[in-house]
């Protein structure tokens, strides 16, 4: 077994009170949507979505649902394997680009919801697909404060609705989920280890209307300019070359090698891409866990809802490092490093 014993190495960002994963929890709607079902409107296969996406199925909210349920019951389930009580958390933080509505904050209706009192209320509305990664890094600095034990971060998305359904390049990708982790002091388990952040401006993927560049208006609306808009190219492009880069980076600052890492935890942005930056860093498809295949990219969602599954189906022990990895929208990227801290 590797010595990944917590201590001051070179262009390790090692944080001075270990923070590790206490819990984890996710949701998806009830609703699955096929590939088939899609082609019924969009010029589209089965087999195309398959061979360009690796998706087969998605999970769409319905007319009723909105993020913040999605957040609930995946926090819910997050809280139940914590054993600990909803008072005893101090801090949420949500990720998502898909909230309720633009005021009031969807992190109060959780925290509103869920009969949590006194916790700090965080909303990440703009880190996109890298939300969840965003919001495990800010919460492991939110718990450098003695005084805060327990921070619940979730990513969460209901990108069907803003998904044009007559779009093909963006309809068959996006699904929607949330994923949720407490975070806790722990001086045992996957302790946060070195973490390697960035993004670079780019218009390749946005919602052009509804911000104060451009209000909601007759004209916007007919022009479709509410819905996500991608380049498909320009996000390959991307993710290919940062995504790998950002993991070596941070393996690099370990002192680990990529064959040292025992589980990657990667954005389900597409099957193809996750299995480019696997053949990049020379790793084995099974040292993953992939459910784009059955939920689509799910925004800030995937990566926790990777995590979640992959810790309920002991794909990962305590014993064990990983690498979660993402890039969103924007672009911003990073990769976290975690392992065994004593």
């Amino acid at each position: 077994m590797i010595d990944t014993t917590v201590k001051q190495r070179k262009n390790v960002n090692t944080l001075i009170r270990p923070i590790g994963i206490l819990s984890s929890g996710m949701y998806v709607p009830k609703n699955e949507v096929s590939n088939n079902d899609l082609s019924e409107s969009l010029d589209t296969s089965d087999d195309w979505i398959i061979t360009k996406t690796g998706i087969k199925t998605r999970r769409f909210v319905d007319e009723s649902e909105a993020t913040s349920d999605l957040c609930i019951a995946a926090a819910k389930e997050a809280i139940k394997n914590a054993s600990i009580s909803p008072e005893e958390i101090d801090a949420i933080i949500i990720a998502s680009f898909t909230p309720d509505q633009i005021l009031p904050s969807t992190a109060v209706i959780v925290k509103d919801a869920l009969g949590i009192k006194n916790a700090i209320t965080i909303d990440m509305n703009q880190a996109a697909c890298a939300g969840g990664i965003y919001g495990i890094f800010l919460g492991t600095h939110l718990l450098q404060n003695p005084s805060i034990n327990n921070v619940l971060v979730i990513g969460a998305e209901s990108l069907s609705k803003y998904t044009n359904p007559f779009d093909r390049t963006t309809r068959v990708f996006f699904g929607d989920a949330a994923g949720a982790v407490i975070l806790s002091y722990k001086e045992d388990g996957y302790n946060l280890m070195s973490w390697n952040l960035d993004s670079e401006l780019s218009y390749k993927v946005e919602i052009p209307a509804g911000g104060s560049r451009k209000p909601t208006s007759i004209w916007t609306v007919d022009n479709n300019e509410h819905y996500i808009k991608m380049d498909g190219r320009t996000v390959w492009n991307m993710a290919t070359k940062h995504l790998p880069n950002s993991i070596r980076s941070v393996i690099n600052d370990m002192e680990l090698s990529p064959d040292d890492i025992d589980h990657y935890i990667i954005h389900q942005a597409n099957l193809n891409i996750i299995k480019e930056v696997l053949k990049e860093l020379n790793q084995p498809e099974h040292k993953t866990t992939i459910n784009i295949d059955k939920y689509g990219n799910t925004g800030a969602a995937t990566v926790l809802t990777v995590l979640h599954q992959a810790r309920t189906n002991n794909t990962i022990s305590k014993d064990e490092s990983m690498v979660i990895g993402g890039i969103g929208a924007g672009f911003i990227w990073g990769a976290l490093g975690f392992s065994k801290s004593n």
